[in-house]
């Protein structure tokens, strides 16, 4: 029971977090909006129905009942029709466009289209559009530095993290049997927490080092010295002759040109490291930030594929992968298991710093998603601004008079990326139900 509690906690606490990432990527928008003289109507966290609203000024502010999203609505987002070259034809896509300039134009009070967004210079219009995504990547380094600065970043150390049963060769996929030989750290004392801090006398410098002591002594016994809760304690053991992946300068496992895992007979005592928690510089934050950009703008590259993939994993065609894209749901859940997670050493303060760094990785997604330059993503938005600018240098040097893009024309397309986005939203919240992905 508690633990169904802390999970529907750990989600709600996560809900909010993001309800607050996307209230502030709104204010993104707003303020330079407001700043250069934009009409803002409305500022609202959610969608569907009000809940709470207060007016303040000439913009409403509030909260709705869908806890979904949120949006600013700027007022003129679309030029009148006697700015822009005439729509030809009667189809429903011609429709569509007539459609979205008549609602943008009922929006913007009498008097006060000089206040409409697309009145501004394009390098404003998208700076107001970048401003939104830009305060989720702002928000995304915040979080990354405060966890790894006030509580670390987990960094492999000469720390005991698991023991092994017994010894068995690489290559055997089994589980212990009784004629096994017990794994040499298990036998000589270790336990799990305990710091290595020399072997034989000589300080250990890292994990890695350790790791190359144990292999190049099969069947020697060494003497570890070992911090136990702040008590120096002294335990012989033998590494045992094992069967294990060779590995290259970097300590990662070597393989063949045919993809075998290539193994090498060495000294094994069972035991692996644990992840521990130290302290980083204040610039660690901004390089942590660059290296999952860089993940996560991958995934959305591949997001087809990996919808795709998430789709087979459904209708039970193939398994998903640990490194499946999820969606909200899932995500949702990650952060359930967070708060609920009954594990030795997984304190309170481990749990509030997975819980921000999640944070801070779904608020880089929501920077690098909102950039793709697709309407009605901000990055839509962005390239017609830009597209804007430079055919109008162009029109300037022809001698003729600067034209604002025609946003309404992107009105089909916008719904035709809007209905694949959704599509492909609801494929992976059924495969966050149906295949999960383990975290």
């Amino acid at each position: 029971m508690l633990e169904t509690l802390l999970f529907i906690l750990g989600v709600v606490i996560f809900i909010v977090g993001i309800l607050v990432s996307i209230a502030l990527h709104e204010v993104g928008h707003m303020v330079p909006a407001k700043k250069w003289g934009v009409l803002v109507s409305e500022f609202f966290v959610g969608f569907g129905p009000r809940i709470w609203s207060v007016q303040k000024g000439e913009t409403e502010y509030g909260i709705k009942a869908i806890p979904a999203g949120g949006y600013v609505r700027l007022v003129g987002m679309v030029p009148p029709a006697d700015e822009v070259k005439p729509v030809t034809g009667t189809g429903w896509s011609a429709r569509l466009i007539e459609d979205s300039r008549a609602a943008a134009m009922e929006e913007v009070p009498e008097g006060q289209m000089h206040r409409a967004l697309y009145r501004l210079p394009w390098w404003k219009r998208a700076i107001v559009m970048f401003s939104g995504p830009a305060v989720n990547l702002v928000i995304a380094v915040v979080l990354f530095t405060g966890v790894s600065v006030f509580y670390g970043y987990p960094t492999t150390q000469p720390v005991v993290g698991t023991l092994s049963e017994c010894v068995i060769d690489v290559d055997e996929n089994r589980d212990c049997e009784a004629t096994d030989q017990v794994a040499p750290a298990l036998a000589a004392g270790l336990e799990i927490g305990d710091e290595v801090t020399a072997v034989d006398g000589v300080p250990v410098e890292d994990w890695g080092h350790l790791v190359d002591i144990i292999r190049e002594h099969p069947d020697e016994t060494v003497t570890f010295t070992v911090d136990r809760d702040g008590e120096f304690i002294e335990l012989d053991a033998t590494p045992a002759l094992r069967l294990s992946p060779a590995l290259d300068d970097n300590g990662d496992a070597l393989f063949d040109d045919d993809g075998n895992l290539v193994t090498v007979e060495v000294g094994f005592l069972g035991m692996s490291p644990a992840n521990v928690p130290v302290s980083q510089d204040p610039l660690f934050g901004t390089r942590i930030t660059g290296e999952y950009l860089l993940l996560t703008g991958d995934l959305v590259l591949h997001l087809p594929q990996q919808a795709w993939a998430a789709g087979k994993a459904v209708f039970g065609f193939e398994e998903r992968s640990d490194e499946s894209v999820v969606s909200v749901v899932g995500v949702g859940r990650f952060a359930g298991e967070i708060a609920s997670a009954d594990v030795e050493g997984y304190d309170l303060a481990a749990q509030t710093a997975d819980m921000l760094n999640l944070l801070a990785v779904v608020n880089l997604a929501l920077f690098v998603f909102n950039l793709i330059p697709l309407v009605p993503l901000d990055g839509g938005h962005i390239a017609g601004a830009v597209w804007e600018g430079a055919r109008n240098g162009v029109r300037k040097l022809r001698g003729k008079a600067p034209r604002p893009v025609d946003v309404a024309r992107s009105m089909p397309l916008a719904y035709g990326v809007f209905f694949l986005l959704l599509g492909i939203g609801v494929l992976l919240i059924s495969a966050d139900f149906a295949a999960p992905v383990d975290l």
